[in-house]
């Protein structure tokens, strides 16, 4: 089953949780479509690919999201990656529990841009290895741009 990218329409302010799905930890971030700004808030930790649904439902009661985003992982060439049926059926889940919107975000080259990110703050904060909530950062950040474009077509 397939998710969609976009609502059908992309002219209403909203908010979002944004998951970068892997099957020992997902990141997660929030953010809102006016400024299409994201702000990386945790990583969860998860027994394989499954999380704590109550650490979520926390996170959904703290920031009151509209809708979720979920990373999508193809791999460069575009092609189904071996983890996208499990980030869908991930997506299909956190639908199917929390009644929200959710809508899937190509995450190509995400990870490698979280550890660029990194590595230009210079900060020492995070390691390297810790980089799924500034991913799902990043994939929220291009999801808004997209649902810009969108509302302005």
């Amino acid at each position: 089953m397939a998710i969609n990218t976009f609502p059908d329409d992309c002219s209403i302010p909203v908010s979002a949780l944004s998951f970068d799905y892997g099957t020992q930890r997902i990141g997660v971030a929030f953010g809102q479509s006016v400024s299409a700004t994201a702000l990386p808030i945790t990583i969860l930790k998860a027994i394989d690919g499954v999380p704590n649904w109550n650490s979520i439902k926390k996170l959904i009661e703290e920031w009151q999201p509209d809708l979720f985003i979920v990373g999508m992982p193809y791999h460069v060439d575009g092609t189904d990656s071996k983890f996208l049926p499990r980030a869908i059926k991930f997506a299909n889940r956190l639908n199917g529990r929390f009644n929200l919107p959710t809508f899937g975000m190509d995450e190509r080259l995400s990870s490698k841009a979280a550890i660029e990110k990194i590595n230009d703050n210079n900060s020492g904060v995070k390691k390297t290895l810790e980089i799924d909530d500034i991913a799902a950062q990043i994939i929220l950040e291009n999801w808004f741009n997209g649902y810009k474009e969108k509302s302005s077509a």
